[in-house]
């Protein structure tokens, strides 16, 4: 991978722009460095977001090392990368948005703006067998519930291929760019993509695993959301004066969903001290991710059915 370094030739070509690679890297750097942009779809900082850029418009592999900083940069990359950075620093469109795609638990996801960008902690639990938190039998029903573009539950389609997996959601536009996604990993003949609202649809399913990354950002937030995530689609992102309009029905019906030894797991964000200020008697384990990431919870089968009627109230 490009790591960074202030040693690159800094000469321009005869035209006024970069002529490499590198000094593409080094341009594209600074312009976002010099902005106003917010990161946080991907990547934390200029460097990164420029690397990905750079290689996008050169046609270079994401994972290219320093032998290409001295890669020719053509006049047309020049001109698409000027485009894309108009795009990330005017109009604060996010990343993933201007190149169409997204990686989440080691995959390529399609990605625009009928879902938001995949980035939930959930990636880790899947690539960790989902440890310790999971006790029961190998699962063989998984939900993912609030799919958006199917980040999560295809990729527990790709790493466990004898499980059956269902993705749900009440986005069209988010089924239609799950739907592509599955097709483009191989993945449309083993899973169901099923439209509804929550549970609605689900005709008494049970699960071992159901994994949710509901909306559950709070009215407060929404309103001082940065300008790169209005591009996110609202329905995706808000829940209500606390944000947990969606979480409050899903956990009233989740344990019907729920086989005795299954696991639900949801992501709450920021949410969280709302959530046990609303159920301070739910015993909720909160995950914690070698990789980053918080607000994500746990609650096993048992768990549901013992605090059922708090859940529900």
């Amino acid at each position: 991978m490009i790591g960074y370094t202030c040693a690159m030739d800094t000469d321009l070509n005869p035209e006024g722009r970069p002529a490499t690679v590198g000094q593409a890297l080094e341009y594209c750097s600074r312009a976002l460095q010099d902005s106003d942009v917010c990161f946080g779809h991907g990547t934390d900082n200029a460097w990164d977001e420029a690397v990905q850029l750079v290689l996008a418009v050169a046609d270079l592999p994401l994972d290219s090392d320093d032998g290409v900083l001295p890669h020719p940069l053509e006049a047309a990359a020049w001109e698409r990368l000027q485009s894309l950075l108009r795009q990330r620093i005017q109009d604060h469109k996010p990343l993933p948005y201007l190149l169409g795609r997204a990686w989440f638990a080691g995959l390529e996801f399609g990605c625009d703006e009928r879902a938001i960008i995949p980035r939930s902690p959930i990636a880790e639990l899947i690539l960790n067998e989902f440890q310790p938190w999971y006790s029961g039998p190998a699962p063989r029903r998984v939900l993912d519930l609030c799919c958006g573009g199917g980040c999560i539950g295809l990729a527990v389609a790709h790493y466990y291929p004898e499980v059956a997996v269902d993705l749900v959601d009440i986005d069209p536009g988010a089924l239609a760019l799950a739907r592509e996604n599955a097709a483009s990993l191989g993945l449309a003949e083993r899973v169901n993509i099923i439209e509804s609202d929550l549970f609605a649809a689900l005709d008494g399913r049970r699960y071992d695993l159901i994994l949710s990354n509901p909306p559950y950002v709070d009215s407060e937030d929404l309103a001082a959301l940065p300008g790169e995530f209005r591009h996110e689609p609202e329905l995706a992102l808000g829940s209500g004066v606390d944000g947990l309009d969606l979480t409050r029905r899903l956990l009233a019906a989740a344990a019907s969903h729920l086989v005795d030894t299954g696991l639900l797991v949801v992501e709450v964000g920021n949410s969280w001290p709302a959530l046990e200020r609303a159920y301070p008697r739910v015993p909720f384990t909160w995950l914690e991710f070698e990789h980053g990431g918080h607000g994500v919870f746990a609650l096993t089968a048992k768990e549901l059915q013992d605090y059922g009627a708090g859940l529900r109230g």
